[in-house]
């Protein structure tokens, strides 16, 4: 009885939907959506894993139609239904608690998960509907061929990804048009003043000004440090929101044509060029925003835990605005094995300014330790846990990328299960998501107003699943690629089988990972409560310090 009321109600008292503000519940329901779309992508990365051993298991059923829409639409649930909303719905609460400023527009935030939320749900009925499979997002050739794809599903799955960017441009203007409004701490601060700042010129005039013995430029500057890692990498937000979506129409464009009995040619798009376009784009993704943001969120994450001021912070402002610059210049790694692309692009691009990277996240992790060990004893929160999670994570991964971004590896790893294991899943699965679970134990009193967690040791129990089954099913992967298994492919006849059966078991470690998270959650606050986060907030009042 104990337990069923629990579970209704919630474990702790405390938690009372009614008594959240507009800010606290549209960010709920972000992270809700986010950890629901989550689970999507785990069960159907689950679906992959075990199709790679038995390509016969429903729904695959030894189809290459279904298991390439189950491909094409997974990192469209894991990266914009999931990880999108979850970030969005942080950032939108981070900055008007750093800024102490009110959210511009808490209707706007209703409307970025709504858009998401709707977006990516198309895109996966069009995959499960119509088996559209293009394999990897928008890439060339255009998915745009009905002799393969059936005409409705491109224009259904399209349109979701259009609603995506629609909703990340709602996202862009609510944090920009929050950052800029001259009320508050910034009520006397020019345009000028906050854009060096966003910018992190500060940062770079204070580190001249003492190599010159002059007094620094600014002492306090307008900008903290994780509010100018979420401005600088909005800007790729927005570039790369750009990119898809013209992408997304110029694929509209030719089924709308063949809908109305005007067939184009997809060869009147140059292909090489077309390709650089969309990887210019797309990295913005992998290779900007994410590491500026997961940057950023170190900061902030170390110095609330510790209490410290960051160390090294006129550096760190610097670094971001280097990883902004490298994020522009890195997508020909993308194209080393393009016998199209320039020699000089794969060079300079794709390898030179690539391996920038290993040092601006290497700076970024290396400064987040030391703060870490500066403040030391510290207690194994859960917030310190899963950041040290995150920080594995990414210290493995990026590592893993900038073997590849090279030409003569690039042969080897090309197109296999290294890339998507060793490099991509690690550095998502835990680099992160184990970064954005510290986040969330950090917002949780903030967001619940201090609801109690129903149990620490589901708390531990989900740690452990998740980064043993994050970095194992990684590494397994890698390994079977480093055989020589590539990816987007089915096999038959079972000669990686051995590799695959234990990144399975390494994955259904994740999925049992986020179902005990699930749990947790629900039973912390009960299903009247997760209900409730759904309905109008009756308190309009806001808090904005932390």
């Amino acid at each position: 009885m104990s337990f069923m009321s629990d579970l209704i109600n919630g474990a702790d008292n405390k938690f009372d939907h009614s008594n959240l503000n507009a800010l606290q519940k549209v960010t709920l329901r972000a992270v809700v959506m986010a950890f629901l779309f989550y689970g999507l992508a785990a069960l159907e990365g689950m679906i992959m894993r075990t199709a790679a051993v038995i390509p016969t298991i429903p729904p695959v059923h030894g189809s290459p139609e279904h298991y390439f829409s189950i491909m094409t639409v997974h990192p469209i649930v894991g990266i914009f239904g999931s990880t999108y909303q979850l970030v969005f719905g942080a950032f939108m609460f981070l900055v008007p608690m750093l800024t102490k400023k009110p959210l511009y527009s808490v209707k706007l935030a209703n409307w970025v998960w709504l858009l998401i939320t709707i977006g990516t749900a198309l895109s996966w009925i069009a995959a499960f509907a119509w088996n559209y499979a293009p394999l990897y997002t928008l890439y060339w050739p255009l998915p745009a061929d009905t002799q393969q794809f059936k005409t409705i599903g491109g224009i259904v799955f399209i349109l979701g990804v259009a609603l995506i960017m629609l909703g990340t441009f709602g996202f862009i203007y609510n944090i920009y048009a929050t950052i800029f409004a001259r009320v508050g701490v910034h009520k006397n601060k020019t345009m000028r003043e906050l854009l060096i700042s966003g910018f992190g010129i500060d940062g770079i005039l204070n580190l001249l000004y003492k190599l010159t013995g002059r007094q620094p430029y600014t002492k306090e500057p307008a900008l903290s440090l994780p509010v100018v890692a979420i401005f600088r990498g909005t800007v790729d937000t927005f570039l790369d929101a750009l990119i898809i979506l013209g992408a997304g129409v110029l694929v509209l464009v030719y089924l709308f044509a063949d809908m109305g009995g005007f067939a184009l040619d997809v060869k009147s798009v140059d292909a090489l060029l077309y390709k650089n376009w969309f990887w210019w784009g797309l990295d913005l993704v992998a290779d900007g925003l994410v590491l500026i943001y997961v940057a950023g969120s170190w900061y902030l994450l170390a110095t609330l835990i510790t209490g410290q001021k960051l160390f090294m912070e006129n550096v760190a402002r610097a670094a971001l605005m280097l990883e902004l610059l490298v994020s522009w210049m890195v997508w020909s790694h993308h194209l080393l094995a393009d016998q199209g692309q320039p020699e000089m692009m794969k060079l300079i691009s794709g390898e030179m300014v690539t391996a920038f990277e290993l040092l601006t996240q290497g700076l970024a992790l290396f400064i987040t330790l030391v703060t870490l060990w500066k403040a030391r004893p510290l207690k194994m929160t859960n917030e310190l846990k899963y950041l040290l999670g995150g920080l594995i994570g990414f210290g493995l991964a990026v590592p893993a990328g900038i073997i590849q971004a090279d030409m003569a590896m690039n042969r080897v790893l090309h197109n296999t299960q290294w890339i998507i294991g060793a490099h991509v899943h690690i550095a998502i699965i835990v680099g992160l998501y184990m970064t954005l679970y510290s986040a969330v134990y950090v917002l949780w009193p903030h967001v619940t107003n201090n609801a109690k967690l129903w149990s620490q040791k589901l708390a531990n129990t989900h740690f452990w699943l998740h980064l043993i089954g994050g970095i194992g099913m990684g590494a397994f992967m890698g390994m079977a690629g480093l055989d020589g298994m590539l990816r987007r492919h089915m096999y038959f006849n079972g000669e990686f089988d051995l590799m695959m059966i234990l990144a399975g078991v390494c994955g259904a470690m994740i999925l049992l990972a986020w179902i005990i998270f699930l749990f947790n959650i629900i039973m912390s606050i009960g299903l009247k409560g997760l209900i409730g986060i759904f309905l109008p907030s009756k308190n309009k009042e806001s808090s904005y310090g932390i």
